[in-house]
């Protein structure tokens, strides 16, 4: 007898296990896309550039000094008294320096910029994602971006939806230009 209530327990089990792994429902959306597409972007994008051209205005300025100082060293430094020498190269030095820091601190202020003005983008892209999975009773949401294969029979694109959740027309698609992909 219990062996029969075993088997009748396990074989229920199994018939469950199969019976919801036939109704289990996956989603896939490639986020970067969706991203692209959100008017939030570009402005987030323009802000990005315009934070980048301030920081290689300063940059190219700083090489600018570097250049004529160094031009002015080669052009007289043979005229020049050891005093006027060692002051001269003590300058190139400290401009060197100078444009090592600089781009050592750009480099991690804008990783902080990127960070700050595209983190609400992807928050509200993930949100508007997150909101459709549950909508549609999905198990899991993928990120279609760099997978090999996806049955679409199978899974949901989700990208529609979501275009739509987020008040994106249906006919516009993401930019495809290198130039105006976000920065990484």
């Amino acid at each position: 007898m219990k062996k029969s209530v075993t088997l009748f327990v396990f074989f229920s089990l199994c018939f469950s296990f199969l019976v919801s792994a036939q109704t289990l429902k996956f989603g896939h959306i490639s986020v970067e896309e969706v991203v692209n597409l959100m008017p939030e972007r570009d402005s987030a994008w323009t802000k990005y550039q315009s934070y980048y051209a301030d920081m290689e205005e300063m940059f190219v300025s700083i090489q600018n000094e570097y250049r004529m100082k160094a031009t002015e060293y080669q052009q007289k430094y043979a005229s020049w008294t050891s005093a006027i020498l060692e002051t001269k190269q003590r300058e190139l030095s400290q401009i060197e320096e100078r444009l090592q820091q600089f781009q050592q601190t750009a480099q991690e202020e804008m990783a902080q910029m990127q960070q700050i003005l595209f983190a609400p983008v992807y928050s509200k892209a993930n949100e508007a994602i997150q909101k459709m999975g549950k909508e549609l009773g999905l198990i899991y949401v993928l990120n279609s971006a760099g997978m090999p294969y996806i049955d679409e029979n199978q899974s949901t694109n989700l990208l529609p939806k979501v275009k739509q959740a987020l008040g994106i027309p249906a006919e516009k698609v993401a930019p495809t230009q290198i130039g105006d992909s976000t920065p990484r």
